[in-house]
């Protein structure tokens, strides 16, 4: 019973011969189907917050570029350990709550938009053998997840007995309203190409179609694409959608008496959330873990070993300039050393076995990069729209627009398909 159970002492029949084998425990623990989620999801809780603080570092220093600024360059290299310095002053600092505010729901609503978040992330496929769980409504379980997270921001402003707060929480149950409905539109149309709700299915139809879902139905999938690009920004609360936290209006929105770890756990759940919405892109329209043309098997050498070592390689070699105008030895040393790594994972990558382990990583997280840029990008660019605007963007162009994009592809999926 003990040997079933552990696989320890385990023995088969193969080909009409018994063998009697001895499995070590370790070889157990590995070969249990539970030890990579769990691997995964320990990875997912250690790293999420430590990815978030240097997209912060990386916000800011794209944004100081839009604006002809350097950004953070005060603490380490260029910047390079501002986030550190940011966490240990949000872990140490006081934390305070307001009298009059419910106390238990003050203390538990910040976690609630976290947890979601980190849950939302683990039903990401980052690779072909590189996830949770696939399981069959995973996309589902990610709306429904980011639907569930509202409610700490919404018990969060409404326990802190702050006017400003209140306004705040309200505004986002209005905007979660408007926008939820053309993201799920988005999301449908995204579906009806793919016929699943399983997030690794979504990649592998576009693997045997050929073609990105943002490219199928002869093209038209770009629509439900800016519907749910537009409807992700309004959901994540970001700028130019940050009604429930605009400072110029309501102080800080729902999180204004929040301070120190709790406020930091809300600033943790919006790049969760930033992560989960770009990793939904990805996997949905721009094919999730698969490299760029995946069915033309010329550009196998070209694109999954060639471009990963010129990135790397040429982002290294263009660190070394850098190091010669900072004025502390030891940040030139710390600057040398990132380079140094810069150029050993190009040199990775051109090693087969290497390359093969981890391409599928890498396709993923460039892709979520260049979504996450982009939605820098839009708010470095745009004003914060007025709450009317919000609504009407929402009601009036977004919803409408979603609703036409299912009935067309529809259409064309009916056309496009053999025997139609």
């Amino acid at each position: 019973m003990v040997a079933a159970l552990t696989g320890i002492g385990a023995a088969t029949i193969e080909s009409g011969r018994y063998i009697d084998y001895e499995m070590s425990p370790m070889q157990a623990i590995f070969s249990n189907p539970l030890f990579m989620p769990v691997v995964l999801t320990l990875a997912i809780v250690a790293l999420v917050p430590l990815i978030a603080g240097y997209l912060t570092l990386v916000e800011r220093k794209v944004l100081a570029d839009f604006q002809v600024r350097l950004g953070p360059m005060r603490v380490g290299p260029h910047g390079l350990w501002q986030p550190i310095a940011d966490a240990l002053k949000l872990v140490l600092k006081e934390d305070i709550i307001p009298t009059g505010a419910d106390r238990g729901i003050f203390w538990f609503a910040p976690m609630i938009p976290t947890v979601t978040g980190l849950t939302a992330i683990a039903m990401l496929p980052l690779a072909h053998n590189l996830y949770v769980a696939d399981v069959n409504v995973g996309l589902l379980v990610i709306a429904a997840t980011s639907a569930v997270g509202i409610l700490g921001i919404i018990l969060g402003g409404w326990a802190s007995n702050s006017h400003y707060s209140l306004l705040g929480a309200l505004r986002s149950a209005a905007q979660l309203v408007s926008y939820e409905v053309a993201l799920s539109f988005a999301l449908l149309s995204a579906v009806m190409v793919s016929g699943t709700l399983s997030m690794q299915g979504i990649v592998r139809a576009q693997m045997e179609h050929g073609v990105w879902g943002m490219f199928a139905n002869y093209g038209f999938m770009i629509v439900p694409f800016a519907v749910y690009i537009v409807s992700a920004t309004a959901e994540t609360n970001r700028a130019p959608f940050d009604l429930p936290e605009a400072e110029s209006e309501l102080v800080a929105g729902f999180h204004t008496e929040y301070s120190g770890f709790r406020w930091a756990l809300y600033f943790l759940a919006e790049y969760a959330n930033l992560l989960v919405v770009s990793g939904v892109a990805v996997t949905l329209f721009l094919g999730g873990w698969l490299r760029p043309f995946p069915n033309v098997a010329w550009l196998e050498v070209p694109i999954n070993v060639m471009f990963p070592v010129v990135l790397f390689i040429g982002s290294g070699a263009l660190t070394f300039p850098l190091v010669k105008r900072l004025p502390y030895p030891l940040h030139r040393k710390l600057l040398v050393l990132v380079a140094l790594t810069l150029l050993g994972l190009g040199g990775l990558f051109a090693v087969p076995v290497v390359n093969h382990a981890v391409i599928g990583l890498f396709w993923f997280l460039f892709k979520v990069s260049c979504i996450i840029y982009l939605l820098i990008w839009f708010r470095g660019t745009f004003p914060r729209f007025r709450y009317d605007q919000l609504m009407n963007i929402g009601w009036k162009i977004a919803i409408p627009v979603g609703m036409a994009a299912v009935l067309i592809n529809a259409l064309l999926g009916m056309i496009g398909r053999p025997g139609a």
